[in-house]
């Protein structure tokens, strides 16, 4: 008896204890296969390879591109219709299994045998989450294995209600549809929680074919595999036969739409991304996708920037319009055209066009920086330099006139005047300090004071922005950083971006703001004039009126907008229409900026160095990093300065007065026939354009 007992005793130990090993081992199995495999809590950032999201400065989708899930619903959100016509149409088991099913691999087979085909698969919900977001979709046995492995690990870190509602958000259904929403929204227009059960119904049989089933390419196919989940969920019971019959029995009613955040919020704007996100993430980086890029738009200004281009360009031009943020470099608005439906071309960013009188910016910097004052005196009269004769607008003449007058009221004379003073070199290099002249050169010619060599919107823009910046250049950019799939920070403008060069003295950049002020308060720019508010900014008109600008800033914003024709016909307008259109998009935008005031117009000392001797040295050589908010701190703005005409030279003999009456806008003189200096090169060499020679000869 007791031998018995013992007997049984060691039998029933020894089987406890190869249970507890098996478990053991078991367990120490499945840790080891889950080590090798994802960790499948991260499955909420899964993006397929090749998207990328882009996302304005507040948060909000400019646009998704590639084969991404466009429109996700929150955990919790998914209607209980669609759950349930997917789990009768894929996973029938789908709360009963633990990934695998057993069950349904025998079903399918036996299925399968009796009606002569493939009619009913057996992977799992829970197998095709596993496949679509970690596995690719080759037909191999490892790939199986791995699902099944991936499966039921999915099944142990997550619950079967997340498992499903990131499967319905995931799955390819057809015609560019990832996940459920993105489906409704393609087929019918519609959201998830307002599809019918006929609606719900078709989108739950693409699955096993969603190129062949799509209700758009097969129609007829659609309705038949439609007919087969109806039938599937009468037969769990999810509907009634009544319901699965009338639903059999609609029709389509397909109302197909354009898939969301397909097309670009900010079109313009989102192609000039296109080119710039290259230069800063490996193309690698873009392949693997699963990008997300905040950029630096601001789409309600965006909004309002279209608006005005579209209502206030001048009869039937083209417009353009870039906003800077001085401090950091951020564009806040592009826009490049009034339609990009119509035009694909981007007028910011890839048109070159005379900037007209917006050039002085760099003839009177310099001039300033070489130790002429704004109050010295010059004389405007009509001059010829080499057979280049610079006429004003109206051929009006104003005689002996401050330097800060003739910026005030465009005239051409002084600013080649100054150009014959302080010479070629000094002028192209204040101008190669913003970037302008550095890719396309500029050549030593008289025309080049009154803006003959072509530039693009926003180079012009940026280089204002830096004159606002008090002389600190910032390279512009699209972007406030990047992230990678995982969440990862790949780029930050805090760390990685341009931190702004010196490109003029502080108080040479004070200067030329005060004088930039006049020019609104009082002179061509007047239509530009905001209430209680500092503007600084100067107007442009090419020769015949065929590029309209104006570019003004607070000392929080910098806008530039320009008018024209495509084909570089005359515009029959004037720059004070752009002017106008720059004040009817800052009234817009002015309250999200406290008022602050310019700089006071500085004491400036230095003396006059001509050509070809060495330039002033730089008062401060160190450039303060602005940061991400920077704004320059509010100071005492001196009282407006008019001319002592004490400081007037002795009379000079003119021609007979001209009766004067100062112009509202600037506008461009009719065309003057001029001789070519001797020895310039030719416009065109061999076929090919010739940058150096400046394509505009008057102003």
């Amino acid at each position: 008896m007791n031998r018995s007992r013992l007997h049984w005793a060691l039998i029933a130990a020894a089987a406890a204890g190869v249970g507890v090993g098996a478990a053991l081992g078991t367990r120490a199995l499945t840790k080891l296969i889950d080590t090798a495999l994802p960790d499948a809590r991260g499955i909420a950032n899964f993006n397929r390879p090749g998207t990328i999201t882009l996302l304005s400065t507040r948060g909000r989708i400019i646009q998704k591109l590639g084969p991404a899930t466009r429109d996700k619903l929150e955990p919790g959100s998914m209607p209980l219709l669609v759950q349930q016509a997917f789990i009768a149409a894929e996973d029938r088991r789908f709360f009963d299994h633990d990934g695998v099913d057993g069950w349904g691999i025998a079903r399918a087979v036996v299925t399968n045998v009796r009606q002569g085909s493939v009619r009913e698969g057996a992977s799992t919900i829970t197998q095709q989450l596993a496949r679509t977001v970690f596995l690719s979709q080759d037909r191999t046995i490892i790939r199986k294995l791995k699902e099944a492995a991936l499966a039921l690990k999915l099944e142990r870190q997550l619950s079967k209600q997340q498992i499903l509602e990131q499967y319905l958000n995931f799955v390819y259904l057809g015609s560019g549809a990832y996940g459920v929403a993105d489906a409704a929204w393609n087929y019918f227009s519609k959201t998830p929680d307002q599809l019918t059960l006929p609606e719900a119904a078709l989108i739950a049989g693409l699955p096993p074919a969603p190129s062949v089933y799509s209700p758009l390419v097969n129609p007829e196919l659609a309705r038949q595999q439609r007919s087969i989940v109806l039938e599937r969920m009468r037969q769990e019971g999810f509907i009634t036969s009544t319901a699965a019959s009338a639903a059999r029995n609609s029709p389509l009613n397909l109302k197909p739409a354009t898939p969301k955040y397909f097309n670009s919020a900010a079109p313009f704007f989102t192609s000039w991304v296109a080119q710039e996100l290259p230069k800063i993430v490996t193309q690698e980086q873009l392949e693997v996708g699963g990008l997300k890029v905040r950029t630096s738009l601001n789409l309600d200004w965006q909004k309002k920037a279209q608006q005005v281009i579209l209502g206030h360009a001048p009869f039937d031009t083209e417009g353009a319009l870039v906003s800077i943020q001085p401090g950091t470099g951020l564009v806040r608005a592009m826009v490049g055209g009034k339609s990009y439906v119509a035009s694909q071309f981007n007028r910011a960013t890839q048109a070159l066009r005379s900037p007209g009188s917006t050039f002085k910016l760099f003839p009177y910097a310099a001039a300033i920086n070489r130790g002429i004052k704004p109050e010295d005196i010059f004389l405007d009269t009509p001059r010829c330099w080499r057979g280049y004769c610079p006429k004003n607008f109206g051929a009006k003449y104003f005689g002996p006139v401050s330097l800060a007058d003739a910026l005030k009221n465009s005239l051409n004379t002084v600013a080649v005047q100054l150009q014959d003073k302080v010479g070629f070199d000094a002028i192209i290099e204040t101008a190669n300090g913003f970037d302008i002249g550095t890719t396309r050169p500029l050549g030593k010619y008289y025309p080049m004071a009154i803006g003959a060599y072509e530039q693009t919107v926003l180079e012009m823009a940026a280089a204002y922005a830096g004159v606002t910046n008090r002389g600190v250049f910032v390279q512009p950019t699209p972007f406030e950083e990047i992230r990678g799939p995982k969440d990862e920070l790949i780029w930050s403008r805090r760390i990685d971006g341009d931190r702004g060069r010196r490109a003029l003295d502080s108080d040479v950049a004070d200067a030329m703001n005060w004088m930039l002020q006049r020019v609104v308060t009082g002179g061509t720019g007047i239509a530009a004039k905001l209430d209680n508010r500092a503007v600084a900014g100067k107007t442009g008109t090419s020769e015949g009126a065929r590029d309209l600008w104006f570019i003004g800033s607070i000392p929080q914003l910098t806008t530039a907008v320009w008018f024209g024709y495509d084909n570089n016909k005359e515009t029959k307008s004037n720059s004070g229409e752009a002017a106008w259109t720059w004040k009817q998009f800052m009234v817009q935008i002015e309250d999200e900026f406290p008022q602050q005031p310019f700089p006071a117009k500085p004491v400036l000392k230095r003396p006059f160095k001509p050509p070809g001797k060495a330039k002033p040295k730089k008062t401060d050589k160190k450039i303060p990093y602005r940061g991400y908010d920077y704004a320059p701190k509010p100071v005492y703005t001196a009282p407006r300065w008019e001319p002592d005409p004490s400081m007037a030279p002795a009379p000079v003999p003119l021609p007979a007065p001209v009766p004067y009456t100062q112009p509202l806008f600037e506008q461009s003189p009719g065309p003057t026939a001029q001789p070519e200096p001797p020895g310039e090169p030719p416009a065109e060499v061999n076929g090919r354009r010739n940058w150096l020679k400046p394509q505009i000869q008057r102003r």
